[in-house]
């Protein structure tokens, strides 16, 4: 009897550990040490442009006649939302496999590889001899992020502001559930046609330093389920079931066996 006791206390225990999956604070609170956050910060914001991205061009000047030939017409179609709704882009510049535009007037100019404020001068110095003191506005009009894993609601989202930090990210994805790493969070990017991945705590005030503090178009997010989640996956209700089902006939065999 005191071994058929013994297993029973097994099997409670594995089923309890599995299923227990208790979490401490230091794993589910965001930014642990905010008394290290410094009131300033260098991680500045200027996207940078890549091959496939959707460019609205606005050029403005003091004669409106002069500006006309290199405005495309006024487009209704709103930006933003859930990517995976299929809405269009407005009408833009698509940055072509060269990493060229091709715009009115001045033909092919390379863009891809410069950040937005560099294009902006480049451009501006090419209308000067066509428009009497231009101002460029550059929007980048499919600007889009992914966020996967062990979120609320996981999807592609459009950005129409282009500036998103990861923690808007993981907000608009209706931030981690309970089970999710806060301290592993994979951040994929794509960087000349080559993927980099980054990794960041989110429980540390070193987020607000990273590289991907600011996410740029098309990256990707990934938050890792934690252990528990894992081995909750293996050990379903039904697995379980089968555990214990098995472990009542093995009880049953040895009572049979020992009498």
């Amino acid at each position: 009897m005191i071994m058929i006791r013994n297993l029973l206390l097994v099997v409670i225990l594995c089923v309890y550990f599995v299923f227990s999956g208790c979490k401490t604070r230091e794993k589910l609170i965001y930014i642990q040490d905010s008394d290290k956050i410094q009131t300033s910060s260098n991680n500045s914001f200027d996207p940078l442009l890549k091959l496939d991205d959707c460019l609205s061009i606005t050029v403005l000047g003091i004669d409106p006649d002069a500006v006309k030939p290199f405005n495309m017409p006024i487009s209704t179609t709103a930006a933003g939302g859930n990517y995976s709704n299929g809405s269009p882009s407005p009408p833009g510049y698509v940055i072509d496999p060269e990493g060229n535009i091709d715009f009115p007037a001045i033909g092919k100019v390379k863009v891809a590889g410069l950040k937005r404020s560099e294009m902006i001068a480049l451009m501006k110095s090419k209308l000067e001899s066509y428009v009497q003191n231009p101002i460029i506005l550059v929007k980048i009009l499919n600007y889009k992020i992914t966020v996967i894993g062990d979120v609320k609601n996981p999807g592609t989202f459009t950005i129409p502001n282009e500036k998103i930090t990861i923690f808007e990210a993981l907000g608009i994805a209706g931030d981690l559930l309970v089970t999710g790493k806060r301290n592993n969070i994979k951040v994929i990017r794509d960087i000349n046609g080559e993927r980099k991945e980054y990794q960041v705590d989110l429980t540390s005030s070193n987020v607000f330093s990273s590289p991907v503090y600011y996410l740029q178009q098309n990256d990707l997010v990934y938050v890792e389920p934690n252990r528990s989640k894992i081995n909750s996956s293996v050990f379903n209700p039904t697995n379980v079931g089968i555990i214990l089902s098995s472990a009542s006939v093995l009880i049953t065999l040895f009572i049979l066996i020992t009498r």
